[in-house]
């Protein structure tokens, strides 16, 4: 029987998903538009960012609600790493491209079911979503910093494509700690990436195998690979002893006839 505190943290993940996706997409188009239209001292920008963080403190109101339901508390932690750094990221300045984290982290709790059956979907999804949130947080990061690189937003969105396919052409580099941060999550998301893509191959070649082999037997008689195996090699075998009957009862005769 399932613990009651874990339905009931079950049963407030599955009434918050859509909701909290929702606002994962209302804070990725606030700070897309911050990044790309504002500058840090302007009014505008400080007001995306006080809607930046309303958000991001409903998310750690998610968090906090969901660690009270969970009924062992230290292991919910644990298996939620990110989520802590989400909270976390506020308080420590390098941390702070960590709230994107959040966003990304709940539009992946919409997509966590039947991750073998929707792989394509999940993977579009996920990298579209990465190499954007990577190419905002690397263009903002660098911008402005000196021997900066990476100054144009199209720079940035290269940069992403280079390194997550882990080509890595060397012609952009981060050069602040916050670009370096990303560039290292990006890195580590595309060995993953690739991973992922290997698996999900193979595994289609294997389901492509099992499938041809699954109608192999529904058509084979006795809808059992084996078991037609099995009844060819008895009908072989008795088709084997009648010939060698037949030669047996025609030498007979020749034997016993007068020499």
């Amino acid at each position: 029987m399932e613990p009651e505190g874990e339905a009931r943290l079950e049963a407030w993940e599955r009434r918050t998903d859509y909701p909290l996706t929702g606002l994962a997409v209302v804070y990725l188009a606030v700070y897309a538009v911050q990044v790309l239209a504002t500058r840090p001292g302007q009014v505008g920008w400080w007001w995306l960012d006080v809607a930046l963080w309303v958000v991001w403190a409903l998310f750690v109101i998610d968090y906090v609600v969901r660690i009270a339901l969970a009924r062992r508390r230290v292991r919910f932690v644990v298996r939620h790493p990110i989520d802590l750094l989400v909270a976390l990221a506020p308080f420590f300045r390098f941390l702070r491209l960590l709230r994107l984290v959040a966003a990304i982290s709940v539009l992946g709790r919409v997509l966590r079911d039947d991750f073998r059956g929707r792989v394509g979907s999940y993977l579009i999804v996920s990298v579209s979503l990465l190499s954007v949130v990577a190419a905002l947080g690397v263009y903002e990061a660098e911008r402005d910093a000196p021997e900066a690189t990476i100054v144009t937003f199209g720079d940035s969105l290269w940069w992403v494509l280079t390194t997550i396919t882990t080509v890595g052409y060397g012609d952009l580099s981060p050069v602040t700690t916050e670009g370096r941060l990303v560039a290292a999550g990006l890195m580590l998301a595309g060995i993953a990436v690739l991973g992922t893509v290997t698996a999900a191959i193979a595994t289609w070649f294997l389901d492509q195998v099992g499938a041809q082999d699954a109608s192999e037997a529904v058509s084979a008689p006795g809808g059992d690979p084996a078991g037609a195996r099995h009844d060819e090699l008895l009908a072989e075998l008795r088709h084997l002893r009648g010939r060698l009957d037949a030669l047996e009862a025609e030498r007979r005769p020749s034997e016993s006839a007068p020499g």
